[in-house]
């Protein structure tokens, strides 16, 4: 038990900072090795470890991110985030476009693929209207982030969650949408009050000397045939979730056949877009969490929590758990580190609806809270401009305590 406890804390520690202190290793190295140092040392069997990788919610990933993979190189995102851009508007009109475009994706596509592919040219735009880009790529952040609770396919962690709890693609989205989507006005909002007299460019940001400046990086040419074959898929697929009872992991790996198979785009350049680290990640944090978990150590630190009052049955309780825990090890980190104790839940939509708006609507209280915060902070670094951590806190942490208080009240009426 010594050695899975120091193997399971080593690895959640190298989850909250984002590499192991001392190493090159990064979470999903720290992830894999850690799995295989447990199945090396034989603290959990190579039978066990397979048996604990949840197959269902990894093909359901792997086969979503294909068909938004497909949306990224038939130039979709390219095109969108240019259209939003190019709209002869005011910045506050266009602040609020570009949190429902933003959130709208977010939700029906992976919202990490959205932001990797849409935050460079949002953040090119704006340099070129002479706009202050800190507003514009916080919303986007944000919209992303909070919007993407609403449905399954909206992020990895909501797709574990269902699976864990089997939920309905409904059932779900009844649950955890009017609190997601809702959150995308108290957005504008806030940003809007914080940045009120901020809206231009005062001077234009020097990117560091180190390192090419990403704003030449072209355009992935649009291709209309292959965003309307991608579309079609996508909506056979999200309709085939509604309408049939067939296993989510089926139905998304049926959708990425179609799409692998083309005469126009390679499956080489498709795949190359999909998150093998990700995938990578959640194999390994599997096998961890089953090694942990057959010492008998969760359900005594469970024993203790039910004495103190927190079960993490408990909407309520888990909401809060969430919000916490996701802003130091990560959201997809979070849910892993959960999932294994809320089988058998007496409301299981109300549970896993409080386990993704914990997760999601916290995620920008701090600039590490997501991937997609990392992806906003990482382009800003390149091209020169300031976003603080207390920047990004100043509009985050509120926004996300307002929307946190707006899920708990929804919550609590599911009951």
């Amino acid at each position: 038990m010594d050695i899975t406890l120091a193997i399971f804390i080593l690895v959640y520690l190298a989850m909250a900072v984002g590499h192991l202190p001392g190493f090159r290793l990064d979470r999903t190295g720290a992830a894999v090795v850690g799995a295989m140092i447990l199945i090396a040392s034989g603290r959990i069997s190579p039978a066990d470890a397979w048996a604990a990788v949840d197959y269902r919610t990894v093909g359901l990933l792997f086969g979503l991110m294909v068909v938004s993979a497909a949306f990224m190189v038939s130039g979709f995102y390219d095109r969108v985030a240019q259209k939003v851009g190019d709209i002869d508007v005011g910045p506050k009109t266009l602040l609020a476009i570009l949190i429902a475009v933003s959130g709208v994706m977010a939700a029906l596509l992976n919202k990490d693929v959205v932001a990797v592919a849409m935050t460079p040219i949002f953040c090119s735009i704006c340099l070129q209207r002479r706009l202050n880009p800190l507003p514009f790529l916080l919303g986007f952040c944000f919209a992303a982030n909070f919007a993407s609770a609403a449905t399954i396919i909206g992020s990895p962690q909501n797709m574990i969650v269902a699976e864990t709890l089997h939920l309905s693609f409904m059932g779900f989205m009844a649950a955890a949408a009017p609190p997601a989507l809702l959150s995308l006005p108290v957005v504008w909002g806030v940003i809007v009050l914080c940045y009120r007299g901020r809206w231009a460019l005062t001077e234009v940001p020097q990117a560091p000397k180190a390192g090419p400046v990403p704003a030449d990086t072209p355009a992935i040419a649009f291709n209309a045939g292959e965003t309307i074959k991608t579309a079609i898929v996508a909506l056979a697929v999200v309709a085939a979730f509604i309408f049939t009872d067939r296993p989510h992991m089926l139905i998304a790996l049926a959708g990425a056949s179609v799409l692998l198979i083309s005469r126009r785009l390679s499956s080489g350049k498709l795949l190359h877009h999909v998150d093998g680290d990700l995938l990578l990640l959640l194999f390994g944090l599997f096998v961890v969490n089953a090694a942990l978990t057959a010492t008998g150590l969760p359900e005594q630190v469970l024993a203790l929590l039910r004495g103190i009052g927190l079960d993490l049955h408990d909407p309520i309780s888990m909401l809060g758990v969430m919000a916490i825990l996701s802003n130091i090890v990560g959201n997809n980190p979070a849910v892993m580190l959960v999932a294994p104790f809320i089988g058998g839940a007496h409301r299981p939509e109300a549970l896993g609806a409080a386990i993704a708006l914990g997760t999601a609507l916290s995620s920008s209280a701090v600039i590490f809270g997501s991937l997609v915060g990392i992806i906003v902070s990482e382009e800003c670094r390149k091209r020169g401009i300031a976003l603080s951590f207390g920047e990004f806190a100043r509009a985050g942490l509120p926004t996300s305590l307002i929307c946190l208080a707006m899920g708990a009240l929804w919550i609590l009426q599911l009951h």
